[in-house]
């Protein structure tokens, strides 16, 4: 059964007890385990004696709309297909063919159904949408948050650093704690319908889950990345990383270690839950509640675990979540104006600083700085969809540099990341580009041109610094 922390009323219309299904409307949490809107869902199909219909749609004029994305998306939903299909229940994906081409199947859907289920997310323009949706609905509209292991609902406020929301964390999870369900069992029953008039009208996706090559000739920008999207691909690249680079992760610094998990894109989607990813991380391990430690705020030593381990859960569960529930309290967070008052009143001090070197968006975007290194994390970005973790770092504090304005340096960033990241247009990366820029931090001293006292980072340095050697190979170019 799922708490009711994870859930939110946003319509109080009643049940329909004449509708024909629950309908599951998948928009962030697009998997098959793991899944506490499935497992509402699911139980409330047995409570009312209705099928389930699983409806995952896909918009073709989204913000960044690409083929590299909705080639991620596509992939995973031929894993849904499968999972669903193997489960006997009924799955409808529908790809926009043109903007606008969807408008009105939701409602369609809406109108025949017992419930609706939506997920939870503050991600994106997903906010925005589900409360039109629910405004819309005829029925009973709940909303389930998949989000992290603490419900979005535990954290009161928006949290100004990792440490004040560890400590809460620490202080709150194990009273909170719970798991979805890690498999889907077989349904009991008979298929939902899907109503005639929809299918004619609007139709299904299942030709492009098969010929997912043929999104080329719906959408354009970015190409797709070598990553493939889905579950099955989630799983495998969660079982590599435990058993090869997890033992490494206090390395994941250093580009040449390939040490880092690499998940973020999947979770991004909601293939990969993080649930699944905690319980793989501990599994082999002695751990239990029992283990964890005081609650101190401190990044280690509260899970029991060892270093590599505590490092990777401050990163999967801290940092995070901690995004996350900013992102849920401020409506604005991808804006310059939800930093720090620190930060924005020394930038603004430093904003007629003189800078050495200045760049537009389209010099930025096709890598032509006069720093080889920055280059190259930028050629990382636009080749793979990701730049290496510190190197992410570097990345956003030399756009800062090297913009007219504070101002315009966040709005590149912003751009850039959500244009070619896979895991952009998520409060996770947007948090890194505002950390750069101050937020979830503090002040740091000498203050210096342009930067004042937000924390500085310099290319030579991190050249110094770090094993990158093949990287700088592979990516100079």
């Amino acid at each position: 059964m799922v708490s009711d922390a994870r859930l939110r009323l946003r319509s109080p219309r009643p049940v329909s007890t004449s509708g024909d299904y629950v309908l599951l409307w998948m928009t962030a949490t697009r998997r098959a385990h793991d899944n506490f809107s499935l497992d509402y869902a699911l139980d409330e199909a047995a409570r009312l004696g209705r099928p389930l219909l699983v409806f995952e749609p896909l918009r073709a004029d989204y913000p960044y709309a690409s083929e590299r994305f909705h080639r991620f998306v596509v992939e995973g939903m031929a894993d849904q297909r499968a999972a669903f299909g193997a489960a006997g229940i009924r799955y409808l994906p529908y790809v926009e063919p043109t903007p606008g081409a969807g408008r009105g199947l939701l409602e369609a859907l809406m109108a025949r159904a017992c419930l609706v289920v939506a997920d939870r997310s503050p991600a994106f323009f997903l906010p925005r949408m589900v409360t039109a949706a629910a405004e819309r609905s005829p029925v009973r509209f709940v909303e389930v948050d998949s989000i992290g292991l603490l419900p979005l609902s535990a954290s009161p406020r928006p949290w100004p650093s990792a440490a004040t929301f560890r400590r809460s964390f620490q202080r709150t999870w194990p009273d909170l704690y719970d798991q979805p369900r890690s498999h889907l069992a077989p349904a009991a029953g008979p298929l939902a319908v899907v109503p005639p008039e929809v299918l004619r009208r609007w139709g299904t996706a299942d030709a492009l889950l098969d010929r997912p090559d043929d999104l080329a000739r719906l959408v354009g920008g970015p190409r797709p990345v070598a990553m493939r999207g889905g579950s099955t691909a989630a799983l495998r690249r969660l079982d590599t990383f435990v058993a090869w680079r997890l033992a490494r992760y206090g390395d994941r610094s250093h580009p040449d270690a390939d040490a880092a998990s690499g998940l973020s894109p999947w979770i991004h989607f909601g293939h990969l839950s993080p649930h699944t990813v905690f319980r793989a991380v501990v599994d082999g391990t002695d751990w239990g509640p029992e283990r964890l430690g005081k609650v101190t705020g401190s990044r280690e030593g509260f899970w029991g675990l060892d270093p590599a381990r505590e490092g990777f859960l401050d990163e999967l569960v801290i940092w995070r979540e901690l995004a996350h529930g900013f992102t849920d309290h401020v409506a604005d967070a991808e804006t310059f104006a939800t930093l720090p008052e620190w930060a924005r009143k020394t930038l603004g001090e430093h904003a007629g600083d003189e800078r050495v070197h200045r760049y537009g968006l389209a010099q930025f975007e096709s890598a032509a700085t006069h720093d080889p290194l920055w280059n190259a994390a930028q050629n990382q970005l636009v080749r793979d969809g990701y730049i290496q973790n510190y190197l992410r770092m570097l990345w956003g504090k030399k756009v800062l540099e090297w913009s007219a304005s504070p101002e315009e340096a966040f709005e590149t960033l912003v751009t850039l990341n959500h244009r070619y990241a896979v895991d952009g247009r998520d409060p996770n990366s947007t948090a890194g580009i505002a950390w750069c820029f101050g937020r979830f931090d503090r002040p740091w001293f000498p203050e210096r041109p342009v930067y004042g006292t937000i924390r500085y980072m310099t290319s030579d340095s991190t050249r110094k610094k770090l094993k990158m050697k093949d990287w700088l190979t592979r990516y100079q170019a």
